[in-house]
C-alpha cells in the first residue's frame, strides 16, 4: 500500500537512501531483503520493486504500514530514525535495548540477557513505564518473562488469562501475537474465531453481514460473539494453558463489576488475570484500517468523523493493568525489534 506524502509530519525520505547505502545495498538488493524480512515476520510481503523503493527514497509516495515495519527490521532502526515521522516524547531511546550489542549464542548468560530484553521492551511500551515491583504492571511483566523462562526449562505452571483490548486498528492483534511469540500462551483472536458465524447470523436475522454498529449487532450478536471467545479461553485455562484474548473489549473493560466477576472466577480456579489496553492515535488507526481492507470496516471509513468523535483515545479503561503506547505504531515497531534481538541471542 502506498500513501500520498503531503500530510506526513516529520517525513524525511532521504534517510531511507542513507540507510540503504550505509548497508551497501542496491535498490534491487534492498527490495529482496525487504521481502525476506516481511516473510520472516509473517507480514504481508511487499512487491518492493525498484520503482517503489525509488519512490520512497525520493518522496513521491509514503510507505504503508507493512513497508515501514519491513524497513525497520531490515535496517534495525526505528521509524523516527528512518525519517518516517517525528519521535514521540521519550521515544528516541526506546530501541536501545534491542539494537545494541548482545551476547553471542554460546554465552552462558544468554538466557538472562534474553529475559532482560523482554523485560525492557515490556517496560518501554507501557505508558508511564513500570516502576513499583509489586504493581499490577510489574506482576504482569514478571509473568511474561517467567513464561519465556518456562519455555526454556523453568518458570511457574500457574495459568494466566490476558485480555488485550483496544479500538479497531490500534495494534491489539499484533501486540497479542508478540506476547504469544514470547510466552507460548494460546492466542485467541475474536474475529478469527467468530467472524464466519457472526456474518451468517447477521444475514439470518435480516441484517448486513458486515454490520458492527447497529442495535441488531450490538444487542443480538455481539454478546454471543464474546461468549464464544470466553468459552474458548476457559477450554484452554481449564487444562492449564494460559490464554491471550484479542478483541476490542471496550464495553467489558469499562465495566468494573464485569471485570471483578472475571477476577473472582479466575481466582477460584487458581488462574491469574490481567488486562492490557493498546492506545493509538486516530490517524494511525485509520491508516491501518484502510490498509487491511476488511469489509466489516466499511461503515467506520464511510463515517470516519462520526466514528472517531466517539473514541476516547486519551483515557484507558479503569480495569486496565497496563496501557501500551502504540501511537504512530511505536509499540509494534519495538516488538518487531525485540523479536530480532532474541533471535540474535538464542540462535
Amino acid at each position: 500500500m502506498q500513501l500520498k506524502t503531503t500530510q506526513h509530519q516529520g517525513w524525511t525520505p532521504s534517510r531511507l537512501r542513507e540507510h540503504r547505502e550505509a548497508h551497501g545495498l542496491t535498490l534491487e538488493a534492498a527490495g529482496e531483503r525487504l521481502r525476506q524480512a516481511a516473510t520472516r515476520h509473517g507480514l504481508s510481503v511487499p512487491a518492493a520493486n525498484f520503482q517503489t523503493l525509488w519512490g520512497h527514497e525520493q518522496g513521491t509516495v509514503f510507505p504503508g504500514p507493512h513497508y515501514r515495519r519491513a524497513y525497520c527490521l531490515l535496517y534495525e532502526a526505528t521509524e523516527p530514525e528512518l525519517g518516517f515521522r517525528n519521535p514521540l516524547p521519550g521515544e528516541s531511546q526506546k530501541a536501545e535495548i534491542v539494537i545494541s550489542d548482545l551476547p553471542a549464542p554460546a554465552d552462558p548468560a544468554a538466557d538472562n540477557a534474553a529475559a532482560h530484553v523482554i523485560e525492557e521492551a515490556f517496560t518501554k511500551v507501557s505508558v508511564g513505564g513500570i516502576t513499583a515491583d509489586g504493581s499490577p504492571q510489574a506482576l504482569l511483566r514478571s509473568r511474561v518473562v517467567d513464561a519465556w523462562r518456562r519455555r526454556h526449562g523453568g518458570g511457574s505452571p500457574k495459568p494466566i488469562l490476558v485480555l488485550v483490548g483496544g479500538y479497531a486498528g490500534s495494534g491489539k492483534t499484533e501486540f497479542s501475537r508478540f506476547l504469544s511469540d514470547i510466552t507460548g500462551w494460546a492466542f485467541l483472536d475474536k474475529d478469527s474465531l467468530t467472524r464466519c458465524i457472526v456474518e451468517r447470523l447477521l444475514v439470518s436475522l435480516g441484517g448486513d453481514p458486515n454490520d458492527r454498529h447497529s442495535d441488531l449487532y450490538l444487542k443480538e450478536v455481539r454478546p454471543l460473539e464474546y461468549r464464544c471467545l470466553m468459552e474458548a479461553a476457559w477450554d484452554n485455562l481449564n487444562v492449564g494453558t494460559s490464554a491471550i484474548l484479542s478483541a476490542p473489549f471496550i464495553t467489558e473493560l469499562k465495566d468494573e463489576a464485569w471485570f471483578t466477576r472475571l477476577e473472582n472466577r479466575c481466582a477460584a480456579k487458581g488462574i491469574d488475570v490481567a488486562a492490557i489496553w493498546v492506545r493509538c492515535d486516530p490517524e494511525s488507526m485509520r491508516e491501518y484500517i484502510e490498509f487491511r481492507g476488511a469489509a466489516r470496516d466499511a461503515w467506520k471509513l464511510g463515517n470516519w468523523e462520526r466514528y472517531a468523535d466517539g473514541l476516547d483515545t486519551d483515557t484507558s479503561p479503569p480495569t486496565a493493568h497496563v496501557t501500551v503506547d502504540n501511537r504512530l505504531g511505536s509499540a509494534i515497531s519495538l516488538a518487531d525489534q525485540t523479536r530480532e534481538a532474541l533471535k540474535r541471542i538464542l540462535t
